[in-house]
């Protein structure tokens, strides 16, 4: 069973970002981040991939909106063209909230190689990474943000196992 203050975290999180702006959220569903989805019900626009995903969002973006994509850390592999052809060489900003499996080993093991270079490959492309603790979610939401906001590119946020 989950402490009171994590069963709160998902709410928390998507105060957070609303308060920020967000109003466009879509993705692939996963398991470190399924709260969060709940969380938002019909406000969530389920993807088949994460690059259609990143599509989605960048529209949204597009069309005067503040979007958020949804996915696993292995979908990051999807939608690196798209990130990189489109969102920074474009400016269009949106926010990534990744589920992090594979966080230091720990996961099935397919997980494992993501797990160890989702950071680094993000970084290495140009997209701040954000990996906050249990309970500083809110926190990493008004980094990202002012990135997005300044830079015009887009940011991830990183949720480890626990932190939702």
């Amino acid at each position: 069973m989950k402490a009171p203050e994590q069963a709160q975290a998902p709410r928390l999180l998507l105060e957070a970002l609303r308060s920020r702006g967000f109003d466009f959220f879509c993705g692939v569903a996963d398991s470190t981040i399924a709260s969060l989805i709940s969380e938002l019900g019909e406000d969530y626009l389920s993807a088949t991939r994460e690059d259609l995903a990143v599509g989605m969002a960048s529209g949204a973006y597009l069309s005067g909106r503040r979007p958020v994509v949804l996915m696993q850390n292995s979908g990051l592999g999807y939608c690196l063209n798209a990130l990189t052809s489109l969102n920074l060489i474009y400016k269009i900003p949106l926010l990534l909230i990744v589920g992090y499996r594979g966080y230091q080993g720990k996961d099935a093991p397919e997980h494992l190689v993501m797990g160890a270079h989702c950071e680094a490959l993000l970084r290495e492309v140009g997209i701040p990474v954000f990996v906050p603790e249990a309970g500083q979610a809110a926190e990493a939401v008004a980094e990202a943000a002012a990135v997005l906001r300044g830079q015009k590119i887009p940011a991830a946020l990183f949720i480890r196992p626990g932190v939702l």
